[in-house]
């Protein structure tokens, strides 16, 4: 069985670089993992997110989400924290119409291309937000209300002045295990083996959480495979995988 599919909700679900690490306080500025290098929308991006935000898009506001009314049905919840383009997102929910995704991401053109899949698709269990994720966690998400979380391919920050950069360390990786329901899941692809590394290290040391697999996991069906990791597979780059659930 894999994530998606092996019960975990019965117990209450690209580049990822879209979320603010949480080492702020209130005296200093916080240290962002991402850079908003926003590019240039489409004409069709621009479209979407001025036509369809209004259907599938929530606002961000420093106050618990109402999931049910969002979706306008009850049903599990995984949050994909930087969907990049969204073609992940938008194959699992085509995979899991039982399942809601809720998609968080920063950047632009990302979201108007996430938009226009859902429309093309007619995915009606999707919802994008487009802020940063460590806030959408900390101030939307309620405890114990995710099925799952997937944070695929975030922005490794390879050199070692920038680690304190990187998006998955323990103080966020702790939030999100207090939003997943007992059983949920958290899993994380990376390609940097170094990144991998640490992230095992830090998942490891989350008290409420624990891994499925002796290290890292094997790839699960249910990640679908993007261009980007086509291409690095097709070069010879490696990609690890990290499944750890909600004790």
């Amino acid at each position: 069985m894999t994530a998606l599919d092996d019960g975990a909700g019965k117990a209450g679900a690209s580049d990822a670089a879209t979320s603010r690490a949480p080492q702020a306080t209130a005296t200093h500025r916080p240290i962002r993992s991402f850079v908003l290098r926003q590019g240039r929308l489409s004409p069709a991006q621009e479209r979407a997110r001025r036509d369809l935000h209004p259907v599938y898009g929530i606002d961000f506001a420093p106050r618990r989400l109402d999931l049910e009314a969002s979706f306008g049905r009850q049903a599990p919840v995984v949050l994909e924290i930087g969907f990049g383009m969204g073609e992940t997102t938008a194959a699992l929910a085509a995979a899991h119409p039982d399942t809601d995704f809720l998609g968080v991401e920063v950047h632009g053109p990302g979201v108007g291309a996430l938009l226009a899949r859902v429309h093309a698709q007619s995915l009606a269990n999707v919802r994008v937000i487009c802020h940063d994720a460590v806030e959408v966690v900390t101030h939307m998400i309620a405890p114990e209300s995710l099925v799952g979380v997937h944070v695929f391919f975030p922005d490794p920050w390879p050199k070692k002045r920038h680690h304190k950069r990187r998006l998955l360390q323990a103080p966020f990786v702790h939030l999100i295990a207090q939003r997943l329901v007992i059983g949920g899941y958290l899993h994380v692809a990376t390609d940097w083996e170094d990144y991998a590394h640490a992230i095992l290290a830090v998942l490891t040391a989350e008290s409420q959480l624990v891994n499925t697999a002796t290290g890292f996991a094997p790839r699960p069906d249910t990640r679908p495979t993007t261009k980007f990791e086509a291409r690095g597979t097709r070069l010879g780059h490696g990609t690890w995988d990290l499944v750890f659930r909600r004790r």
